[in-house]
């Protein structure tokens, strides 16, 4: 039986032809991922090189490296891996030199603003005189719809991400350190994520732990969107603020997902800051349907913003999948006609500099007749 990816690479395949393109050479990690399977965990991207050959006609090319080769082959679908050792014989560019040699090409795709500088250029050097062509926006559209499977894993990773926050809540105590809420976010969503997998089949080698850096703050600190869990202790009044983006993975799925928590006591103002936030996020919730423009999603919540006295805000949302950052963005400028299968990150947040940030986030999908959640999860004012 056919394989997702396999039939991935022949649609592929197929806009190559139409646009004329002989062959893709893919270096993005989440690309490659999204066409063979494999998942380059080490990720040195430009000293250590795996790269995806997809020609228009004929079977594609994996090169990585050897110390990767029993993975890739044991976790893709491509049955050609062509490996290579650090100092030896020409490293990998020899891979694609003997590709290039034993073919005309001379329009060659890549995603120039996921390929490394280093890599790009080791490549228009081994083929100095071909047309050289993005095809971002192509796979870009190829991975913008997911399929009902891919939706399924998606729902998957948002109850993960709901086990993440409740671990993270239960936490939550007068003079626990930040980085022990981080550890109790860790812990819940690793056994969460363990509940879907089986050790046999396609998920053996998927590994159920969360990682990366908790995007976590406290007190007035919440100002700073992106700080991480420190040791800083928690005291009454904190508000706490968690994000996951970056964290609620499974599978390769990568949801952003936010809630924020009030520890003992809460002011007047950030209680009406707050549920500002919910509202905007909701206004922008209200506007989700296929048809819509992805900047009028965006206009919703800044209406809430202005109307309750506070200024513009940064996008509302982003498109989301294999990658942190897919396309279409909600925000500004962003005319692109929303569709059924289209998966957002959509948030609400003011921050108030040196005083207080509110901030609230979820993952949906766009349905025939509006949106379904990703993520769950209560977003009520809550004091613990």
């Amino acid at each position: 039986m056919m394989r997702v990816q396999e039939a991935r690479t022949i649609e592929l395949q197929q806009r190559l032809a139409e646009d004329g393109i002989d062959v893709a050479i893919l270096h993005d990690a989440d690309s490659i991922f999204y066409f063979s399977g494999f998942c380059d965990y080490l990720g040195m991207e430009y000293d250590r090189a795996t790269l995806l050959v997809i020609p228009r006609l004929g079977a594609p090319v994996l090169i990585t490296p050897a110390m990767e080769a029993e993975l890739a082959r044991r976790m893709g679908s491509v049955p050609d891996v062509r490996e290579w050792t650090d100092g030896i014989d020409g490293e990998w560019p020899r891979h694609v030199e003997a590709i290039f040699a034993g073919q005309t090409y001379r329009v060659i795709g890549i995603e120039p603003f996921k390929t490394h500088p280093r890599v790009a250029s080791v490549l228009r050097a081994l083929a100095p005189d071909a047309d050289w062509r993005d095809v971002s926006r192509t796979i870009g559209t190829l991975r913008a719809i997911k399929s009902p499977d891919e939706i399924a894993t998606m729902h998957q990773a948002g109850e993960v991400a709901v086990a993440m926050v409740e671990g993270g809540r239960a936490a939550i105590a007068e003079g626990v350190p930040e980085y022990e809420l981080a550890l109790a976010v860790i812990a819940a969503g690793t056994r969460r994520a363990a509940r879907f997998l089986a050790d046999n089949g396609e998920d053996a080698l998927v590994s159920p732990t969360i990682y990366n850096l908790q995007i976590l703050q406290s007190g007035w600190e919440t100002c700073m969107v992106h700080r991480r869990s420190t040791v800083k202790p928690l005291a009454k009044g904190d508000p706490i603020y968690f994000c996951f983006c970056g964290m609620a993975t499974f599978k390769q799925f990568k949801l952003g997902f936010d809630r924020e928590f009030f520890l003992g006591s809460a002011t007047d103002e950030q209680q009406r800051t707050y549920e500002t936030v919910v509202a905007a996020q909701q206004a922008a919730l209200a506007e989700i349907r296929p048809g819509a423009i992805a900047e009028d999603v965006h206009a919703a919540a800044e209406e809430v913003y202005r109307s309750a006295g506070f200024g513009l805000a940064y996008r509302t949302g982003r498109a989301i999948g294999y990658s942190y950052l897919e396309e279409p963005q909600l925000k500004r400028g962003d005319k692109t006609p929303l569709q059924t299968g289209m998966t957002f990150a959509v948030d609400g947040g003011i921050t108030i500099p040196n005083t207080f940030g509110a901030r609230v986030g979820d993952s949906i999908v766009v349905t025939d007749k509006g949106f379904d959640y990703l993520t769950r999860y209560p977003r009520e004012f809550t004091i613990v």
